[in-house]
C-alpha cells in the first residue's frame, strides 16, 4: 500500500510516524529491518511482487481456514491478541499495517467459522434472527474492512508556497450561499472573506442570495461586494451556485457556507497546488466548528471527545487523498472553473450535490485534493432535531448516488477510488444493521431464538478477537479524531431515522427533497425532546425487558445454558448503556447566546474615559463582544463606557464597548453600535486569525479504549436518570404544552 510518487505532482506519503511512544528497542529494530526490507530494490521487479503476492494470499487463506479446537483457538487468539498489544505501543507506520493484518486475520477467521459452522438452524424462528444478525455482521466487516483500506496510509498533505509574484496569481471568485439564515450569521462571512490575503484586484466576493431578500442587496451594497440572486430555487443550493457562475468569470471559486468564516490565509495555503498540478480540480479544507454540536451541548462533551464530524475529516478525508478521492463537502473548498463546466457546475441529480460533484470530476481524469488544516470555522446545528435532519440529507443523497451514479460501475475510476466512495455510500446503511445489534440479544432472550448453533465457549473464542483487534486496531488509527464506542452513541441516535429515508431513496432516488439546515438559533429553556427519542426509550425499554427475562433465566433455569445467558446479558446491559446515552443526548440544554463565544487569548487592551488605559488579554470573543482577563483589584463598574483594543502583530483595532459583567478577574464587555468598517476590522482580528482552529487540530486526548468505555456507560446512567426525572416532569404538564414544545423533525420527504 505504500503510495509512489505521481508525475501529476501527487505528492507521495510522508514518512511520518503515527502511534504511541516505543516500548522497546526489540520491537525498534524490528521495525527498522521490515522498514528496509519495504524499501530494497528487489520490490521494482513484478515478478517478485505478484510471488509476494500470491505466497500472502495463501499464507491469509490458511490462517482464516485451518480448522482448530477450542484449546487451539484460545492459544491462537491469545498470541495474537499479544502481538497485537505490543505493536500498539510501537512507533511507525509499518506496527500499524501489521495490526490491520491481524485484526483482517481475526475477523475474516470469525466470519468464515461463522458462515461455515453456526447456521444449522432448527426452526423459523432461529432461521429469521440467525440470518439477520448474520446479514448485519457481513454489513460492519465489509465496512471495517474498507475503512483499513480507505485510512491505513493518510496522505498527509502540506500546502505548497505560492512560487510567483502576487500580480501573477489568478482570479478567484468567493461565493457564499444563503436561502434564510440571519444577516448576522451571513455578516461575519463575508467580513472575513473581504479579507482574504489576495491581490484585492484579483478577489470578488459574492452573496448568493435564494432568499431574494432587499436587506442583503443593501448591506452587499454597503460594503461593495457582489449581490446574486435569481427568480426561482430550483436545486437548492446546487442550482444557487450553478447560476452564479453563469454569470462570474475568474478562473478559481472558492465557496463558503454562510456561517462559515475563512481565515486571512486560506487562498495563499490552498492555492500552490493548484499551480503545480494542472488536473487538480478541487481542494478541499476541513469543516471546523466554533460551536457545539447537540451531542456536545447536550452531554458536555465539547472539545473534550472528538465530535461526529472530527474522524472524517482528520483521518477520512487524508486518507481518501492517497487515492486520488477526496470528496467535495460543500464548503470551504477551492475549484478550478474549467473542470467545473466541464461536467455541467454543481451536480443537480442529489440532494448530496457536493460528493456527486467530486465524483463527476474524478471520472473525467480530473484530481482532487485534501489539506488537513482548518482554514475556515463556522457554526454546528444547534438543536438534536437538526443534526438529525441534516443527516438524514446526506444518507438520502449518499443512497441517490449508489442508485444512480454508482462508483463501482462506470468510466473514469481507478480501483481505490471506486472503494472510497463505495464505503461513502455504505456508511449511511448502517441504520438497520445498528437496529439489529441493539435488539440481537433478546431474540434469544425473550423469543428464545438460537442465532448461533454452537457452544458458548466456541463462539466467545472466535467473536471476541474479531472485536477486540477491531478495537485496539481502530483506537490506534483513529485514535486522535474519535474515541472508542462514541460511535455507537451517534449511530444509535441517528439509525432509526436514516433508516427509511435511505431506504427509499435506494428503491426511488427522485423521492425527497433539499432540506437546509438552519444555523444560528438559541434555545431559550431546556426541554426534553420526547418525540426524538422515542426509539431510544423503546430499545432501552426492550433491552430492560430482555435484562429481567435474563435474570429470571439464570435463576430459574438449568445451568446448560447459564453462559450463553450470561453472554446475552452482558450484551444486553452494553445496549441499554448505549441506548440511554442516546437518550441524553434528546435532554436539549439552553442556548442563548445567537452568537458562540469564541475561547482565545489574545493581546488586548481597555481604554477609560478619564484617558487611562489598561493591558489585558481576551478570554473569549464574539461578534457581539468580548470577555477579558484583567488584575482583580482593578475596579470597572458595570455600565462604564470604554474603548477596546485587539492586537494582531503591529495592527490594533479599536472599538466602542460597554461593560456587561465583572467577576473577579473575569470582565465582560459589549461592542456598542459598530459601523460597517469596524465590523470589518472587528472580524479580521479575530474570526480571521489563521492561528485561531488549527493550533487545537487533533491535538486533544488520545483514545483509551476502556477509559471511553468507561466515560460512555456513565453518560448512559446519566441519560437513564434523565429519562425518568423527565417521565416525571412530562406527567405534571399538559398535554397542550409538552405538543406545543417539540420541535418538527423535516426529513425531506
Amino acid at each position: 500500500m505504500t503510495p509512489s510518487p505521481s508525475p501529476t505532482g501527487r505528492p507521495a506519503a510522508p514518512a511520518t510516524a503515527s502511534g504511541s511512544t516505543a516500548s522497546g528497542s526489540t520491537a525498534s529494530g524490528l521495525t527498522g529491518l521490515a522498514s528496509r526490507l519495504l524499501e530494497s530494490p528487489l520490490w521494482d521487479h513484478a515478478v517478485v511482487r505478484i510471488l509476494t503476492l500470491l505466497m500472502a494470499t495463501a499464507l491469509v487463506l490458511l490462517v482464516i481456514t485451518v480448522p482448530l479446537t477450542l484449546t487451539q483457538q484460545l492459544l491462537f487468539a491469545a498470541a495474537s491478541f499479544a502481538v497485537a498489544m505490543l505493536l500498539s505501543k510501537t512507533e511507525g507506520r509499518l506496527p500499524t499495517l501489521i495490526m490491520i493484518v491481524l485484526s483482517v486475520s481475526a475477523s475474516m477467521r470469525y466470519m468464515y467459522w461463522r458462515v461455515t459452522d453456526t447456521l444449522g438452524f432448527e426452526t423459523l424462528v432461529d432461521t429469521f434472527f440467525g440470518f439477520g444478525l448474520l446479514a448485519a455482521e457481513m454489513y460492519a466487516l465489509i465496512v471495517l474492512l474498507l475503512g483499513y483500506f480507505q485510512t491505513a496510509w493518510p496522505l498527509q498533505r502540506k500546502p505548497i508556497a505560492m512560487s510567483t509574484p502576487p500580480e501573477e496569481w489568478p482570479e478567484v471568485d468567493v461565493f457564499i450561499p444563503t436561502y434564510n439564515e440571519p444577516l448576522d450569521v451571513v455578516k461575519q462571512t463575508v467580513f472575513t472573506a473581504m479579507g482574504l490575503d489576495w491581490p484585492t484586484e484579483k478577489l470578488k466576493v459574492y452573496v448568493l442570495d435564494d432568499g431574494r431578500r432587499p436587506e442583503f442587496r443593501a448591506f452587499c451594497e454597503d460594503v461593495g461586494i457582489g449581490y446574486v440572486t435569481r427568480d426561482n430555487n430550483r436545486h437548492a443550493k446546487a442550482g444557487n451556485i450553478n447560476e452564479a457562475l453563469k454569470v462570474t468569470s475568474a478562473e478559481y471559486v472558492a465557496i463558503f457556507d454562510c456561517d462559515h468564516v475563512p481565515t486571512r490565509s486560506f487562498m495563499q495555503i490552498c492555492m500552490g497546488w493548484f499551480l503545480k498540478d494542472p488536473k487538480l480540480a478541487m481542494l478541499q479544507t476541513p469543516h471546523f466548528f466554533f460551536s457545539p454540536d447537540p451531542f456536545e451541548k447536550n452531554l458536555d462533551t465539547f472539545r473534550h471527545i472528538p465530535n461526529e464530524g472530527e474522524l472524517f475529516y482528520g483521518l477520512v478525508q487524508d486518507g481518501n487523498d492517497l487515492w486520488n478521492a477526496t470528496f467535495f463537502c460543500g464548503s470551504c473548498a477551492l475549484i478550478r472553473r474549467k473542470p467545473l463546466e466541464e461536467v455541467g457546475g454543481i451536480a443537480i441529480e442529489t440532494v448530496t450535490e457536493d460528493a456527486h460533484t467530486a465524483l463527476k470530476l474524478n471520472r473525467l481524469g480530473y484530481n482532487t485534493a485534501y489539506l488537513a488544516i482548518p482554514q475556515a470555522a463556522g457554526l454546528a446545528t444547534e438543536s438534536l432535531s437538526g443534526h438529525i435532519g441534516q443527516r438524514i440529507r446526506w444518507a438520502r443523497g449518499m443512497a441517490q448516488i449508489c442508485r444512480l451514479d454508482n462508483p463501482l460501475f462506470g468510466p473514469g475510476l481507478k480501483l481505490g477510488q471506486r472503494l472510497c466512495y463505495l464505503n461513502a455510500m455504505l456508511h449511511f446503511f448502517y441504520g438497520l444493521p445498528r437496529l439489529i445489534f441493539l435488539t440481537a440479544p433478546l431474540a434469544y432472550l425473550i423469543f428464545g431464538a438460537h442465532v448461533f448453533e454452537s457452544s458458548a465457549l466456541m463462539i466467545a473464542v472466535y467473536a471476541m478477537p474479531h472485536l477486540m483487534h477491531a478495537s485496539v486496531t481502530n483506537s490506534r488509527m483513529q485514535g486522535r479524531f474519535r474515541h472508542s464506542f462514541w460511535n455507537e452513541v451517534y449511530e444509535s441516535v441517528l439509525a432509526w431515522y436514516i433508516l427509511r429515508p435511505v431506504l427509499v431513496a435506494f428503491i426511488n432516488p427522485k423521492l425527497g427533497k433539499f432540506n437546509v439546515t438552519a444555523k444560528g438559533g438559541v434555545i431559550d429553556e431546556a426541554y426534553f425532546d420526547w418525540t426524538i427519542a422515542r426509539p431510544y426509550i423503546i430499545l432501552m425499554l426492550a433491552n430492560l425487558i430482555g435484562f429481567v427475562v435474563g435474570i429470571g433465566m439464570l435463576i430459574f433455569g438449568t445451568n446448560d445454558e447459564a453462559i450463553t445467558v450470561m453472554i446475552n446479558l452482558f450484551w444486553t446491559v452494553y445496549n441499554v448503556g448505549i441506548t440511554s446515552a442516546a437518550i441524553a443526548v434528546a435532554s436539549e440544554t439552553r442556548q442563548v447566546r445567537a452568537s458562540p463565544r469564541v475561547a482565545a487569548n489574545l493581546r488586548a487592551g481597555l481604554r477609560f474615559t478619564n484617558g487611562k488605559t489598561l493591558s489585558c488579554e481576551t478570554e473569549d470573543f464574539s461578534q457581539t463582544g468580548l470577555g477579558l482577563r484583567i488584575p482583580a483589584d482593578v475596579d470597572v463598574p458595570i455600565g462604564q463606557q470604554v474603548l477596546v483594543s485587539i492586537f494582531r502583530n503591529n495592527d490594533e483595532g479599536v472599538f466602542p464597548a460597554t461593560v456587561a459583567f465583572r467577576n473577579g478577574e473575569h470582565l465582560g464587555v459589549r461592542f456598542h453600535e459598530l459601523n460597517t468598517q469596524q465590523q470589518v476590522e472587528l472580524a479580521q482580528l479575530t474570526f480571521a486569525r489563521a492561528d485561531n482552529w488549527a493550533s487545537g487540530w487533533g491535538q486533544g486526548d488520545r483514545d483509551t479504549p476502556l477509559t471511553a468505555l468507561r466515560g460512555v456507560m456513565r453518560v448512559g446512567v446519566r441519560g437513564f436518570g434523565m429519562f425518568f426525572k423527565h417521565l416525571y416532569s412530562m406527567a405534571k404538564t399538559p398535554r397542550s404544552a409538552r405538543k406545543a414544545a417539540q420541535p418538527k423533525l423535516d426529513t425531506g420527504d
